[in-house]
């Protein structure tokens, strides 16, 4: 169970990145930003296209960062009807596979891509954020990842009850 539990949640989080990447890199649009810091959305200038049909790969990119994400959590549901789950497993399940797509987000997005600029993922698209990237950055948006760990729970629960009518 905790296996294939594990190689589901790389699904969301290949998702989440395929995500960002379509976002930043090709649809170029800054309403993607809304959960920057305000030192990065304050810097970063309207883009037009990078090369013709830039925004339609984005925006293919990202319905299937979509259906990575959800299909994972119906691969999830799927599995555990079909092996008989109850609650408890459905919901450990959910939570595990929500808590480390939360992790991932935190280290790798917020810790890794954004306060160590040295890794140039946002300045290789957006030049103009190298000088306001940073480690002081780290933590910016702790009220929101608590609220997401949060209700991470309650989506888990409902998930799982749903699943377990089934």
């Amino acid at each position: 169970m905790m296996i294939i539990t594990l190689l589901l949640s790389l699904m969301p989080m290949a998702g989440l990145f395929l995500m960002l990447l379509s976002g930043v890199g090709f649809i170029q649009d800054t309403k993607f930003f809304s959960s920057a810091p305000k030192e990065v959305r304050d810097v970063i200038k309207p883009r037009e296209e990078r090369f013709k049909g830039a925004h339609a790969i984005g925006w293919i990119m990202a319905a299937f960062s979509m259906l990575l994400m959800i299909g994972a959590f119906i691969i999830g549901a799927w599995n555990g009807i079909h092996n008989d789950f109850g609650f408890r497993q459905f919901f450990i399940r959910f939570t595990v596979m929500i808590l480390l797509l939360k992790a991932f987000d935190i280290l790798f997005f917020d810790w890794v891509l954004l306060c160590n600029a040295g890794f140039n993922f946002f300045p290789h698209f957006y030049p103009e954020t190298k000088e306001v990237l940073g480690r002081y950055l780290f933590g910016y948006n702790w009220k929101t990842h608590l609220v997401h760990i949060i209700g991470g729970f309650a989506v888990s629960a409902v998930l799982a009850w749903v699943c377990s009518l089934i």
